[in-house]
């Protein structure tokens, strides 16, 4: 017996490759192909775990042509009901955002709560992702303020001993210089000083990272930390040489000196700089120059420590840190620790 058939280049179904299927859609292509196999809807669901009534919708929005059919649809509802924010509240997270763009829903929830809303901090997330889609939320742009600095070799370091384990504030407070190169010919060192148990901060502009200029730092920092401090560690940078360490050894100061090429050591106060960076220099119009810039860090200092929460502290602010660890009174304002 002859077949006659045309050849399968005019077959128009053989022009394209075999349908792949997911795996839940072969499960179902299955369990059809059983049940009609069997024509026991009972076996069927116990075998695939499945209930009568969703065997019958699968069977009902199958078509043989077309295997397809079979893949989950979407279960999103036809109707979905609009969000009904106070428009109070849509302004004050709006507001807080524009005033603070690097903070995120974490830290903003605590702040629009404050103002007297109570929200979940998902809800803060989504009326952030719809100011967005509606053009009312814009990315302030990057500005790039800081380069990389080359460590010079230290000829000795003191490493902090293994068994010293900061547990109270003051125990141990980590300094650092950043580069702020904003313009050409323009280069400006910011001194860092992180108190790692409370995440307090102090921060101070110098036109250059000498030791002079670690001294009068140091002072600083002594100064404007609400709690006395006993240790202190930098990297092997040149400013924290001969006077810095005389200070420190003048005023019993316990220095602790990284290793060579070892910044993840000085881990807190590392991304205390890129913090500042992210959320003051690239989103701040700053004046250049030393006393100018070192008036406007003072506010940005000021709300990192009394506004801005932290993660780590369980979204509290440093200042609320202090006052629940009874470092200092809990009806003291903000502003005397400044």
């Amino acid at each position: 017996m002859e077949i006659i058939g045309l050849p399968w280049p005019f077959n128009p179904r053989a022009k394209f490759p075999p349908l792949e299927l997911p795996p839940n859609a072969r499960d179902r292509l299955r369990a059809l192909q059983l049940w009609h196999a069997t024509g026991d809807v009972r076996l069927v669901g116990q075998t695939f775990q499945v209930s009568r009534a969703t065997l019958y919708r699968w069977r009902a929005q199958f078509v043989p042509q077309d295997p397809s059919t079979l893949q989950p649809r979407s279960r999103r509802p036809h109707r979905v009901r609009r969000p009904q924010w106070p428009r109070a509240l849509v302004a004050t997270v709006r507001r807080l955002r524009q005033t603070y763009p690097r903070w995120g829903k974490d830290k903003l929830v605590i702040l629009v709560r404050r103002a007297g809303f109570a929200v979940s901090t998902s809800t803060v997330g989504r009326i952030l992702t719809a100011l967005r889609r509606q053009g009312q939320l814009v990315e302030p742009p990057r500005r790039v303020v800081s380069a990389h600095k080359r460590r010079p070799a230290r000829p000795y370091a003191i490493r902090k001993p293994r068994g010293y384990v900061p547990t109270e504030p003051g125990d141990l407070v980590q300094v650092d210089t950043l580069d702020i190169r904003p313009l050409p010919g323009v280069a400006l060192k910011q001194f860092t000083a992180r108190d790692v148990v409370s995440r307090w901060d102090v921060l101070e502009v110098h036109q250059r990272a000498t030791a002079t200029n670690a001294v009068a730092f140091l002072h600083t920092v002594r100064r404007r930390m609400p709690f006395p401090i006993r240790a202190l560690q930098v990297d092997g940078g040149s400013e924290f040489y001969a006077a810095f360490e005389a200070e420190c050894h003048r005023l019993g100061l316990q220095l602790f000196v990284l290793p060579p090429k070892s910044p993840k050591l000085n881990g807190h106060v590392e991304r205390a700089q890129r913090t500042h960076t992210e959320e003051f220099y690239e989103v701040t119009e700053c004046a250049w120059t030393v006393e100018p810039l070192n008036a406007e860090l003072r506010p940005w200092e000021r709300t990192y420590d009394t506004i801005r929460p932290h993660q780590a502290l369980g979204y509290l602010t440093p200042l609320e840190f202090l006052q629940q660890h009874g470092t200092v009174p809990s009806n003291t304002p903000a502003r005397s620790h400044m």
